[in-house]
């Protein structure tokens, strides 16, 4: 992996510049994830808010599920082709210390993406072989 590290929609109205290292790569086997993406999981690159620029067309919103505790989940894509790029709060609303959670296939260089951290693993398909060193949990990892 190699800074900055871009990335962009399958059309190319909407490119990103990421400038700081990932916090953590992980694999989300929620089932609204496998809805989403159409396969058995999703993979995302949690990085620092103010490390994600993005150049081109406004991301759009839409709506990305609800969390077990309520939360209305917020899936951020190009408003032309519909690629699902990021999630979270809306871009430049970000709080100080925010994490902002890039879909890894999104990436131009997807080469090095390992997840290290698996999430919902009580709905991953049954042929997922999750690796021995990986920290897994079943729901939602613990809030720090």
């Amino acid at each position: 992996m190699k800074l900055p590290m871009t990335g962009g929609c399958v059309c190319g109205a909407v490119r990103y510049e990421i400038t700081h290292a990932p916090i953590r790569v992980y694999a989300c086997h929620c089932t609204d994830c496998q809805r989403v993406t159409t396969s058995a999981f999703s993979i995302g690159v949690s990085v620092p808010g103010e490390a994600f620029r993005v150049t081109g067309k406004e991301l759009q919103p839409v709506p990305g599920g609800v969390t077990e505790g309520g939360r209305a989940k917020t899936r951020w894509v190009c408003p032309d082709c519909g690629i699902w790029l990021c999630g979270g709060v809306k871009l430049g609303t970000e709080p100080p210390g925010y994490t902002r959670h890039v879909r890894g296939g999104t990436l131009d260089d997807t080469s090095w993406l390992r997840p290290t951290l698996h999430l919902f693993t009580r709905s991953k398909q049954p042929w997922v072989i999750l690796p021995e060193d990986a920290t897994v949990y079943e729901a939602a990892p613990p809030r720090a």
